[in-house]
């Protein structure tokens, strides 16, 4: 039997990245997954690869803007009708608007809260309704090493530990329920989005990511699929006993002794 037989996961932002590999995960697993996105379009193409990709999976695209009540109301709604109900939810929706305090615009800081703090809040509370009435629940959400500060993401930064704050808080809240949250905070990890830093820093990919393996100690980069690994762990009855926590991911570069 495998460890999420039976189970339902809803991923946010998995139409790629770190959210596309979490739901691989979920599916390889056993669970029934539904791929979260800003655009249908996006999340039926990667919920069709999903599918074609692991054998006898079951998968389901749902648009939706994770910053807007109305419409996670309605994801979570059809999640629930489509594939039976609820019992992961994965919070891993995110944006950048990266710059310098003093260029950073009123819009660059509202659009990263509302995509990272206020999208995890809506989605949660959506899905707990089901979680609390079940007795069961687990939420996983996404911060990052940026989290500890890092140069021109004031706005992500804050985000980032906000989570923190977050899981932490529901930890404490939704544990009565029979419900765990947790974090996992990544370091580097290759994916599109680090790519396309890369390309704004005019340096090659490969460069890049040799680069930022240096700073840390296992000396290589991250990819969705240590992240998936981390999220699946924490999802699953194995660590029934944790909650509130913040796992980092991230080759050990918040140690400091890769430096």
């Amino acid at each position: 039997m495998a460890r999420f037989d039976g189970r339902i996961a809803v991923v946010t932002g998995a139409a790629r990245g770190i959210g596309f590999g979490t739901a691989t995960r979920f599916a390889e697993e056993g669970a029934a997954v539904a791929i979260l996105d800003l655009a249908q379009e996006s999340a039926d193409d990667a919920a069709a690869r999903l599918v074609e990709s692991v054998p006898g999976a079951r998968a389901i695209g749902v648009g939706a803007d994770v910053s807007n009540a109305a419409s996670v109301d309605a994801a979570v709604a059809r999640v629930v009708e489509e594939l039976g109900g609820i019992h992961v939810l994965v919070n891993n929706a995110g944006i950048t608007r990266d710059n310098l305090l003093f260029k950073l615009t009123e819009e660059d800081w509202d659009l990263v809260m509302g995509v990272h703090l206020k999208g995890a809040f809506l989605m949660t509370k959506a899905a707990q309704k089901h979680f609390v009435e079940q007795r069961y629940g687990k939420v996983v959400n996404l911060s990052s090493i940026s989290s500890l500060g890092n140069r021109g993401q004031a706005n992500y930064s804050a985000a980032k530990m906000g989570i923190q704050g977050f899981t932490r808080t529901l930890g404490i809240e939704l544990g009565p329920f029979g419900i765990n949250v947790n974090a996992v905070a990544p370091g580097f990890i290759a994916t599109e989005m680090t790519d396309a830093t890369a390309a704004r820093l005019n340096m090659d990919v490969e460069e890049f990511r040799a680069l930022n393996a240096q700073s840390n100690p296992v000396r290589r980069v991250g990819f969705p699929a240590d992240i998936a690994a981390a999220v699946a762990f924490l999802a699953s009855d194995e660590a029934s006993y944790i909650t509130g926590q913040t796992l980092y991911v991230d080759g050990g570069g918040t140690l400091g002794s890769g430096m």
